[in-house]
């Protein structure tokens, strides 16, 4: 049982034990349920506290249960909170760190809620594709009034305990506690009050019983949908919280719950759901490394150094500075320092500007901002990370240096996006210190970060570095060591692709316009411009060398060769006005294509927008089921989070892995060997992975 049951005189207290978060799973259900019988059965017992055990009152659904029989066994959530309310001896919900989606359901079906001061309230259902499903709707809006209700429901965002307690007429709680360490003896007082109160049997407070009605009705909920309609058009979950929400203001209550629960359950069945509640687990499972226990031992990070001032240097120090944690920032050149302080001031006041960071708040990163010309001052660092030129003889000189003049137990990280960090880490003496940490830029505000595991790599090295990850707020995935990583290994068969298709007969500006109405942050081409195209250049003359049977379409080396290599020369796959982004599709470049399709022999074609989007997402699915395949990535979750957090892959699709999961891995497979037929395309690369082959064959999925 998750539930401890006690009395404390006359008050009988369930206290949930179900860590981290007090999930309400169905043993915690059960055992809410047994202490609320044992105490309607104690004629000693006068009133009944619920509360939560460690860090949280609750956080809702136990996770560990999503979408097994234990989720809906009875008692279910609804059950649980009907037994609350039909208590002939009040409950009152003791609220405290955190009360979310289940929880603050629970405590709604409660008679009375008191809450400590700081503790976080949130419905944040619509985060996973759904909206509550155990009376929120229906009942929060009763309590906090409609707007703020629904503001809470649509953005799933968590508010704070006395900011709620100041809202005009909130009837969501009835006291709040002085503080956390209080919150149990002012919960007992507050218990023994209202059972003295209805002593006489008079009936207890009900949220349900309560009004809800909205002044301008229709015409509110209305502007409420066009809201909500701009801000997640893909989404369908927060619509339906509108619905449910104006339900409570229209039915009776019962009505209402029956319209919520019928939402709920339609919902759930959604691709979009499916995909959000994937992102959830995947997030969470990300940090997990199958030989690594969460119990291995850290090493101390209290100071990183920073070898590089550039464009990455300086973002990646950024990310450091805003979790307190000071750095020192190392260059060649004194105006290269210069420089990179100044542009990092420069993001500072630009968000203090805009009114995102306080004033007191730049002054303390700034004051944790050192900078040096020699490697002799970085040495007592407990992590350094070196942003150079990304050429393997610049990394030797620097990792020699770095094994010099670095204290004994530093960890020593590249910021590599492609090359060989075993290799990196044989420039040192000490190659279990080193490891791969590949920020992707802008590194202050992209969520990615690849942790590069190389051959030797410590146990203790890789716990760190996933820990300093999660300090400063980026989602990590461990890579093995392959030439791109997970990321830039899957997105040069995409480009590949996107090669191929201009020249058997689309512009750059309809490949892009199909893969951005599939839901992408950007399509390949006017990512091209604003990473740069000489940077995919410079990665294709190695590959000539390297490998050269692989085939790539030879348009981006003509345009490089005429020197657009994107935005920063205003020129690349499209043309750009100074000053400004806007990509406007180029002639010149259009000619360049005709041109080259003429010399190698091909007809251009009327290529689909399906066809478009198949063949580039489809290529990420099949070179990351070699990535599999090889180890690289433990698992297909790890690939859907490089791709939502790095490469701009619609939310709501849930990731390459996932999206195809969907689909049916048949059916991929079947397509792809279509593709293979395709003479002008690579057929060998379109042969299903092994690991694909062999799911169709078992009739499994990579999640």
């Amino acid at each position: 049982m998750t539930a401890e049951y006690k009395v404390h005189g006359d008050v009988a207290v369930i206290t949930l034990m179900n860590p981290p978060v007090n999930g309400l799973g169905l043993s915690t259900r059960i055992g809410i349920t047994d202490g609320l019988e044992k105490a309607n059965n104690d004629s000693a017992v006068k009133a009944i506290v619920i509360t939560g055990g460690g860090k949280a009152f609750s956080g809702g659904a136990d996770i560990r249960e999503f979408g097994s029989p234990k989720a809906i066994q009875e008692p279910n959530l609804l059950s649980v909170i009907r037994t609350c309310e039909n208590s002939a001896k009040p409950v009152v919900a003791a609220i405290h760190s955190v009360a979310m989606g289940g929880g603050l359901e629970l405590a709604l079906g409660c008679h009375y809620r008191i809450a400590a001061p700081g503790a976080s309230i949130a419905l944040p259902e619509v985060k996973l594709g759904l909206i509550p499903g155990a009376g929120g709707t229906q009942r929060l809006p009763r309590v906090i009034g409609v707007e703020a209700a629904l503001n809470m429901i649509v953005s799933g965002e968590a508010i704070k305990s006395e900011m709620l307690a100041m809202l005009p007429g909130q009837k969501l709680f009835d006291a709040m506690a002085k503080s956390a360490e209080s919150l149990a003896e002012e919960a007992f007082a507050l218990a023994r009050k209202v059972a003295a109160a209805h002593a006489d049997g008079s009936p207890l407070p009900l949220v349900r019983n309560l009004p809800c009605k909205h002044p301008q009705g229709d015409s509110y909920f209305q502007f409420a949908r066009n809201m909500v309609k701009g801000m997640a058009k893909n989404l369908p979950a927060p619509a339906k919280c509108v619905d449910a929400v104006e339900a409570a203001t229209k039915k009776k209550f019962e009505d209402g719950m029956v319209f919520e629960r019928e939402i709920f359950m339609n919902l759930m069945m959604t691709p979009e759901c499916r995909a959000l509640r994937h992102i959830f687990m995947a997030d969470r499972a990300a940090s997990k490394i199958p030989d690594v226990p969460e119990d291995t031992p850290k090493r101390e990070i209290k100071s990183i150094a920073v070898i590089g001032a550039g464009t990455m240097g300086g973002g990646i120090s950024m990310n450091f500075l805003n979790a307190g944690i000071p750095v020192k920032m190392l260059e060649m050149k004194q105006e290269a320092l210069d420089r990179g302080v100044a542009t990092i001031r420069k993001n500072y006041e630009a968000q203090v500007k805009k009114g995102k960071l306080k004033q007191e708040k730049y002054d303390e990163r700034m004051a944790l901002l050192s900078t040096t010309l020699s490697y002799d001052d970085i040495g007592q660092a407990d992590l350094v990370i070196e942003a150079v030129f990304e050429e393997m003889g610049v990394k030797e000189a620097v990792f020699k240096e770095l094994d010099r003049v670095m204290k004994p137990g530093a960890i020593l990280a590249s910021n590599t996006s492609t090359l060989d960090v075993n290799k990196i880490a044989s420039f040192t003496k000490r190659p279990q210190d080193v490891v791969g940490m590949h920020f992707f830029s802008p590194a202050n505000v992209m969520k990615l970060l690849e942790v590069v595991r190389g051959a030797q790599t410590s146990k203790d090295v890789l716990a760190t570095v996933m820990a300093i990850g999660k300090k400063i707020k980026k989602t990590s995935v461990v890579s093995g060591v392959c030439d791109g990583f997970i990321g830039n290994r899957m997105i040069e068969q995409y480009s590949r692709q996107a090669g191929f298709l201009i020249e058997e007969g689309c512009t750059p500006a309809q490949v892009d316009k199909a893969v951005e109405k599939f839901g992408f942050a950007m399509g390949p081409f006017r990512m091209g411009d604003l990473a740069g195209n000489d940077i995919g250049w410079a990665i294709r003359k190695r590959r000539y060398t390297e490998k050269p049977n692989l085939k790539y379409s030879k348009t981006a080396d003509l345009l490089c060769e005429m020197g657009r290599y994107g935005q920063k020369t205003g020129a690349g796959w499209y043309d750009y006005q100074t000053g400004k982004r806007d990509a406007i599709p180029s002639a010149v470049v259009v000619e360049m294509i005709e041109k080259h399709r003429a010399a190698i022999g091909i007809t251009p074609r009327k290529i689909s927008d399906e066809e478009i989007v198949q063949r580039l997402v489809f290529s990420l699915v099949n070179e990351a089921a070699h990535i599999l395949e090889e180890g690289i990535a433990s698992k297909a979750s790890d690939i859907d989070m490089v791709y939502l957090t790095g490469y701009g892959f619609p939310l709501w699709r849930g990731g390459p892995m996932i999206y195809a999961d969907t689909l049916g891995l048949f059916n991929v497979a079947e397509t792809m060997k279509r593709f293979a037929k395709n003479p002008h395309d690579d057929a060998q690369f379109w042969q299903p992975a092994p690991l694909l082959a062999r799911l169709v064959a078992e009739g499994k999925t990579f999640n």
